[in-house]
């Protein structure tokens, strides 16, 4: 029988070294050391020697990788870093573009319609649905009903124009950015809503805006009703580099915010933002609760509080309208922020509530960012919410 056989190295040391070396390559490995380079795998003839290999191993053990090719961390070059930049502020439009009220108002007019009362009536019915709300929809389009009925419109972007016109005018009046009295000190802003509405991050970025025009800022936690309220609020005082006044959960609000204001006082600071507890507008206790708080601060200053800012929740169509009739009777609410703006959000209670209550909208909040607080702009919004024309493909 045949039997294949494979010559054996005639030095059985220089068999040993190699092995050797390939077991000091696996230990390497595991060890995380730099592995040693294997020789070339030539066996032992006539032309070589065990001494050779020997030699080989040696050599490649004192030869050091380069850096280069297994670079350790953190030693790589701050140039080489990539540092990203920060993102793009996004335009209102670009905010508005999912809207309900950007996407009906749209469908509606693409249809290049004739203009006539079936017409109009189904405006008025895609702007109610919009929460427009029933007075101002009515208005908008009775006025729009006469200029038709005189042929002031050659077609349906020339009533889209006087659309967008009637809107931007029903706005222009409650467009009344927040301005802090120099010559009040502590100006005090009370901070009030119903819970989920972002009355906590909207103080946070508030007070962002008010140090970055000058201002110096203290917090008060006044809402000592919700879990972790407090908390959240020293959060942002932290981010921000702002005082945050504060006691125990369970204390009384008004025994909070007096604090503050008296700390601000001592400090000379020059704006007070006080949070309270959420509340429905049809409990009855708690809304006797900021009356109460207006009246301990009276016992400092008068006329504190200076600015009474409802944060209203855009998402929440005419129960906005709801909670801002019932807080203004309760505490005498002075400016509103509609927060939420972004995404979905139909959008038009700020016409609704410009139309009912006449009060300035000081900010509206359009995104999750610092940065996205921002002062009221009647044209900006109206522009996102309705394209200039039919053809316009970025609205």
């Amino acid at each position: 029988m045949l039997k294949f056989w494979k010559k054996k190295p005639e030095n059985p040391e220089a068999g040993t070294d190699i092995r050797e070396a390939q077991q000091g390559a696996v230990r390497a490995a595991l060890d995380g050391s730099p592995p040693v380079a294997m020789p070339p795998d030539r066996g032992v003839d006539d032309t070589g020697s065990a001494a050779e290999s020997t030699d080989a191993i040696a050599a490649a053990a004192d030869s050091p990788i380069p850096d280069s090719q297994f670079p350790i961390p953190g030693t790589v070059p701050d140039a080489q870093i990539p540092i990203p930049g920060p993102a793009p502020k996004r335009s209102w439009r670009e905010r508005f573009a999912g809207s309900i009220f950007n996407r009906d108002i749209r469908d509606l007019f693409s249809r290049n319609p004739v203009l006539d009362d079936a017409f109009l009536d189904e405006l008025e019915t895609t702007l109610i649905g919009a929460d427009v709300g029933v007075l101002a929809s009515t208005a908008l389009v009775d006025a729009l009903r006469k200029r038709v009925a005189r042929r002031e419109f050659a077609d349906a972007n020339a009533l889209l124009g006087a659309l967008r016109a009637e809107l931007v005018a029903l706005l222009a009046p409650v467009s009344e950015p927040l301005r802090i009295d120099a010559a009040v000190r502590p100006f005090v802003i009370l901070i009030v809503g119903v819970n989920g509405v972002g009355k906590t991050t909207t103080i946070g970025k508030l007070a962002r805006r008010l140090q970055h025009d000058g201002h110096s800022v203290v917090l008060a936690a006044g809402d000592t009703f919700r879990a972790a309220a407090v908390e959240q609020l020293t959060t942002w005082g932290e981010r921000n580099g702002v005082p945050v006044i504060a006691q125990g959960s369970g204390a009384d609000s008004a025994s909070v915010i007096f604090d503050a204001l008296q700390s601000a006082r001592s400090k000379q600071l020059d704006v007070l933002i006080a949070d309270t507890a959420g509340r429905l507008h049809t409990q009855s206790g708690l809304m006797d609760e900021l009356s109460k708080i207006r009246r301990v601060l009276a016992k400092l200053d008068a006329a504190a509080p200076h600015e009474v800012l409802l944060v209203i929740d855009g998402t929440t169509g005419q129960n906005a309208v709801n909670q801002t009739r019932q807080f203004r009777a309760a505490i005498g609410v002075t400016g509103l922020v509609v927060t939420k703006l972004d995404g979905t959000a139909k959008g038009g209670v700020v016409f609704a509530l410009a139309k009912e209550f006449g009060l300035p909208i000081r900010y509206v909040g359009l995104g999750e960012s610092l940065e996205d607080l921002r002062e009221f702009d009647p044209a900006a919004f109206v522009d996102a919410l309705l394209p200039p024309s039919l053809g316009s493909a970025n609205a």
